[in-house]
């Protein structure tokens, strides 16, 4: 038998192995990329079943500051920003710390806007006050209040603007339930203090 007739039996099995190993080289390079997925940048995607926005005016340098109690009788507010599943995730002062230098140039950040999320559904009633803290126009404050449901998808549970009418008023925007499945209902706004006293 000659060298090339050995050579052609051969063949079927090497092109065999070179196909598995294509294969197996392609599946390894498809398992890196699903387990690494290229980050798609500026998603931001916090864990949140409900959300309370509290806002006013744009450029408005009053301090309005925003509390909740929760069920448990925990208190969320600037100084105690986080309790269980509620979190104070944005305390806004006014113009205070509105104010960047990028590249040199002073930016500001006109938005008055503070935010207050719940990250479980937790069951029981919710107490939202706001208060306002401090004023440099010694005038009277809008605000506005919303309270959403996130999951499974974005419902308005309640929208109200309340006046502040003037420094150190402390007002009830909204009182709501959930229940263990997170059923929300409004309980009014029966008027409760959560500002502690100092």
């Amino acid at each position: 038998m000659s060298y090339s007739g050995r050579r052609l039996r051969a063949d079927p099995f090497t092109d065999l192995l070179f196909n598995i190993l294509l294969s197996f080289t392609l599946l390894m390079f498809l398992a890196i990329i699903f387990m690494n997925p290229i980050p798609k940048t500026g998603v931001i995607n916090p864990k949140a079943e409900y959300i309370i926005t509290v806002s006013w005016k744009d450029n408005n340098p009053d301090d309005v500051d925003t509390y909740v109690q929760s069920p448990t009788g925990d208190l969320i507010w600037f100084r105690g920003k986080e309790a269980g599943f509620v979190h104070l995730d944005r305390d806004d002062r006014g113009l205070l710390n509105d104010t960047i230098e990028i590249n040199g140039e002073k930016v500001q950040n006109p938005l008055n806007q503070e935010v207050v999320t719940i990250r479980a559904v937790v069951p029981g009633e919710y107490i939202v006050n706001i208060h306002y803290y401090a004023t440099k126009t010694n005038q009277p404050v809008d605000v506005n209040v919303k309270v959403e449901k996130v999951n499974p998808q974005l419902e308005v549970i309640y929208y109200g603007t309340i006046n502040l009418e003037k420094k150190g008023v402390e007002k009830t925007a909204t009182r709501f339930n959930i229940t263990q499945n997170g059923k929300v209902t409004i309980s009014g706004n029966l008027f409760k203090k959560l500002v502690p006293e100092n």
